[in-house]
């Protein structure tokens, strides 16, 4: 079984220079055949959370389980884990063929002949049984990621690992491939973690997105979960494209209705019972750039000065500015207004998202009401 948890695993670096802590008190749950995907900025932790599950970096304190078995004490090919770089590590004086069985040569007991029908039902899989006799340098990229893939696939192991595999690849054939994996992935039922700082990748590939900061668990939740309810400021910022709106208010409760106030201007309104805060409050005001609606006349909850409008074919990215605070919106194509143009901006209660200013924690996200899906925060465990 390829089920894989992790609890309490840290790492930390210790030098001449002094500790960092890399990677913080880890607990995560991976069930068997389930694709997550580790999402965050560089240097947040993820790819040294792969790298120990692949036994490439020691653990400094906690355990790794695959299935019953405990791992982190094990050599990476005692693990019954199978990993794919960002660089591919091909072999490059070996052919596609031979890079695709040199696992299974060092690792198995099975004969030549065994591994050969292996290596070529998996070749078949892939669509790449024409490259099995191609060294790496006639290859493409995809065509060399396809072999680096195989190479995993054919060791048959209970966990892949696969650290920002598509990332050398144009964008087109990254899409292609995006869509390729999901597909292996279901077919194989094999437990993936999958390493990105690519947004796109983690909402569209993941059964639940794993999303770190500064070594920490943020959220782990399924993608649509993640993005209409973060946990936090952070998680609710770093996906989406463009990113969140955000900036301070204060609250303004009047009857039914709690504004949300900056210099005298309200930006957004809320039913007052839907949130649980008091006139005079500061809270971090949220607003994602599609749930923006312009009004060229200039009716909406407040005006604002247009100073770009981008061009993005199935819709644009629109730039303004309100009393020193500035929004990018994102609005259908038919919605085009000049530089200059002053314009009515307004949000739907439903669409509005509120942050402690302190703790950065969620105070309402999208939704009538503060009751959310099961989230979690950094402290908890999933």
């Amino acid at each position: 079984m390829g089920e894989l948890r992790l609890d309490g695993v840290t790492k930390i670096y210790d030098d001449a220079q002094g500790t960092e802590t890399a990677v913080d008190s880890i607990e995560l749950t991976v069930q068997d055949g389930e694709f997550v995907v580790l999402v965050g900025p560089s240097g947040c932790g993820k790819s040294t959370t792969l790298r120990m599950l692949a036994g490439l970096e020691t653990v400094t304190d906690g355990t790794i389980e695959i299935g019953s078995n405990e791992v982190q004490e094990l050599a990476p090919s005692k693990r019954s884990v199978a990993m794919v770089f960002q660089s591919y590590a091909l072999y490059t004086k070996m052919t596609a063929r031979e890079n695709m069985g040199y696992g299974l040569k060092h690792s198995s007991g099975l004969s030549k002949a065994e591994r050969q029908e292996k290596v070529e039902e998996i070749a078949e899989l892939l669509d790449i049984t024409e490259l099995l006799a191609d060294k790496p340098e006639e290859m493409s990229g995809g065509q060399k990621q396809r072999v680096a893939l195989g190479r995993a696939i054919v060791r048959d192991p209970d966990v892949f690992l696969l650290d920002e595999p598509l990332s050398n690849l144009d964008a087109k054939l990254r899409s292609r491939m995006r869509t390729e994996l999901q597909r292996l992935q279901s077919d194989l039922d094999v437990t993936t973690v999958y390493v990105t700082h690519d947004q796109t990748e983690a909402m569209t590939m993941a059964d639940r997105i794993v999303v770190m900061n500064d070594g920490e668990l943020q959220q782990v939740a399924p993608p649509e979960t993640a993005y209409d309810h973060p946990v936090n400021e952070f998680v609710a910022t770093f996906l989406g494209s463009p990113a969140m709106n955000t900036f301070e208010t204060t609250v303004r409760v009047d009857g039914e209705t709690a504004s949300l106030v900056k210099d005298g201007t309200v930006y957004a309104e809320v039913p007052s019972d839907s949130v649980s805060l008091s006139n005079g409050d500061r809270v971090t005001l949220g607003i994602r750039p599609e749930d923006v609606t312009l009004d060229t006349d200039g009716d909406g909850t407040f005006t604002a000065t247009v100073t770009v409008s981008e061009y993005q074919g199935n819709d644009n990215f629109v730039h303004l500015q309100s009393d020193g605070i500035e929004l990018t919106t994102r609005v259908p194509p038919a919605v085009y207004p000049d530089a200059g143009d002053e314009v009515g901006v307004s949000v739907r209660p439903e669409d509005v998202y509120l942050f402690d200013i302190e703790s950065g924690n969620s105070i309402k996200t999208r939704g009538t009401s503060t009751d959310k899906p099961s989230i979690r925060t950094p402290s908890s465990t999933n």
